[in-house]
């Protein structure tokens, strides 16, 4: 007498086994997890920094506020991952820790050095200034918030320089936009961003050549007695640049430069 085999139900029997027996073995390669020692873990996080391995670090840091989130240590590691994605250059990483650090930990000591890095971390993306200065403005808001709350701080001079430095960048891309505004005959135009240099950017460099371009603009527009007023500013603020010798120049139409200067003398 023969026998009707039930081949689907020998396949299904056979696949749950196969899957149960799939499920264990991923069960058993499944790593163990370990409690370690948090200065061990921040030991050899620190060691993985020093070999300039930043994606060890970051890794083992994290794995100490994980095992010991209650700890000193975890409040290191915060700060320290946060640095090893600076060090890895992965900036906008290290904005988000150093952010979640200020957020945690508003009166810790290391507070400030938090604000310093993460004005950094957006210093560093700063491009030059025929492209977009987002991230300029950035690094400017975040010093400007370091020497607001930490104006004593041993971070402070750094932050100075490189506000000092980050205004001149933006200057400069004000003056950029200004002259190609000149160069295309808006003149309106030009005039509104060499006023921004002269009135918000004071202290950089940019500001004696800004009111040069103005006298020229409101030449070109007709309007004389602006441009002599304008002169007049830069001949008193900046006497012996060699912006005002050319506005000068062009205000009183005549050739202000010594013949030293120019490029055809021969002191024979």
């Amino acid at each position: 007498m023969f026998h009707v085999v039930n081949f689907r139900g020998l396949l299904i029997v056979a696949l749950t086994l196969f899957l149960a027996l799939g499920l264990g073995a991923c069960t058993t390669k499944k790593k163990e997890y370990k409690e370690r020692p948090v200065e061990t873990l921040y030991n050899d996080a620190m060691d993985s920094l020093l070999a300039k391995d930043y994606g060890k670090a970051v890794e083992s840091f994290d794995e100490v506020e994980r095992q010991h989130p209650y700890s000193q240590w975890a409040t290191k590691a915060q700060l320290m991952s946060a640095y090893a994605y600076y060090l890895k250059n992965a900036y906008d990483d290290a904005i988000v820790a150093l952010d979640r650090f200020i957020q945690l930990h508003p009166t810790n000591k290391d507070v400030a050095y938090a604000y310093y890095l993460k004005g950094l971390s957006y210093y560093e993306q700063i491009s030059d200034v025929a492209r977009d200065q987002q991230m300029t403005k950035l690094a400017l808001s975040t010093l400007d918030e370091l020497m607001k709350r930490f104006p004593n701080s041993k971070y402070a001079r750094d932050a100075r320089l490189k506000i000092d430095l980050t205004n001149d960048h933006l200057a400069g891309k004000e003056m950029e936009i200004g002259r190609y505004y000149q160069t295309k005959g808006h003149f309106l135009a030009a005039i509104n961003r060499f006023k921004v240099v002269v009135d918000d950017y004071q202290t950089t460099t940019h500001v004696p050549e800004a009111l040069h371009r103005l006298t020229e603009a409101y030449l070109s527009l007709g309007v004389a007695e602006e441009a002599r007023k304008t002169a007049a500013v830069l001949g008193h603020n900046f006497p012996g640049s060699e912006w005002y010798l050319d506005s000068y120049g062009i205000v009183e139409n005549k050739d202000m430069r010594p013949k030293k200067d120019k490029p055809w003398y021969k002191p024979w």
